[in-house]
């Protein structure tokens, strides 16, 4: 059986998380990074995607893709710039991959490729979601709906490919968890606009379950997936939740929409709008979720 995996994004969040699952379970996994990895026991392979450049060797090692690597969506303000690269880090290094798989003569059994829930857009309400819902017409889905054009190339040179839409990532050490507790901890926990929108989030532990799951399930080929927990909550319930997991009250009236507008801007739209996505489709495939509801997922992360 194939067993090595080649990681884009490794040494982010998620990257970091997998890498040491899939060792865990007996992969040899090794990383695509601009720059050599930090941690001397990853093996390193460089490219330079403004420059087209992809070291041979990595598409040589690899039995698996799993792409993660895309610029930081929620990192910076969203300028005309900001969004050029957010757009251009996801489809050109996807395009880049393929232009090189495709002249042929790599051991490539299968490509899966992060994506995001904010493919259905940044605010469907309280209505269910699932794969087969249309992509909405903001920024964030028309970067995630280019994005999963690009990846959708690979049926081309028949090499199977998964998109895993990712919702809300809950991680001890970063990601949104983190900015949401601090203001809790110190008793100024509060929900944000109305805090009735839905919050579709899933547990690292999941998310990277998820993704090992997607190498090797033939009922995944070419298809998407929403990474995210079976128990939407909404953005108030998760707070409450948060204080309850840190044992501290959240009594605060909620964050005015219009002060987080005057703060983020555009990005604002991210933590005022909500989606109530369903996971129903990735159960299906035989994969069991850990931390289902997000009692249990604070606790064992705070």
């Amino acid at each position: 059986m194939p067993k090595n995996v080649l990681i884009t994004g490794g040494t982010g969040l998620v990257g970091h998380h997998l890498t040491l699952l899939l060792i865990s379970k007996g992969y040899h996994v090794a990383h695509l990074s601009r720059s050599p990895s930090p941690d001397s026991s990853i093996t390193t392979y460089l490219w330079d995607i403004d420059k087209g450049y992809i070291q041979r060797e990595a598409l040589d090692f690899a039995d698996y893709i799993i792409h993660l690597a895309g610029a930081g969506v929620a990192d910076k303000k969203w300028t005309d710039s900001r969004k050029k690269v957010i757009m251009n880090s996801r489809t050109q290094s996807t395009r880049l991959l393929f232009d090189t798989i495709s002249q042929g003569g790599y051991p490539l059994q299968r490509f899966v490729s992060a994506s995001a829930i904010g493919y259905y857009g940044m605010d469907t309400g309280d209505k269910w979601i699932t794969e087969e819902s249309g992509h909405g017409t903001d920024f964030l889905a028309d970067v995630t709906s280019r994005w999963e054009e690009e990846v959708k190339k690979f049926h081309q040179i028949d090499v199977p490919e998964v998109r895993i839409r990712i919702g809300v990532v809950l991680a001890e050490e970063g990601g949104a968890l983190p900015k949401m507790a601090k203001p809790v901890r110190f008793g100024l926990g509060a929900p944000l606009g109305d805090g009735s929108q839905y919050v579709s989030w899933i547990h690292i532990q999941d998310l990277c379950g998820i993704l090992a799951h997607a190498l090797t399930s033939n009922r995944m080929e070419n298809q998407p997936y929403n990474a995210v927990a079976p128990y939407p909550v909404t953005n108030k319930e998760l707070t409450k939740q948060i204080g309850k997991a840190l044992r501290k009250p959240v009594f605060l009236p909620s964050v005015p929409a219009f002060m987080l507008k005057m703060v983020l801007g555009e990005m604002s739209q991210i933590v005022l709008g909500g989606n109530r996505v369903s996971s129903e489709k990735i159960r299906h495939t035989g994969f069991d979720f850990s931390y289902p509801h997000v009692d249990q997922a604070l606790k064992d992360l705070l």
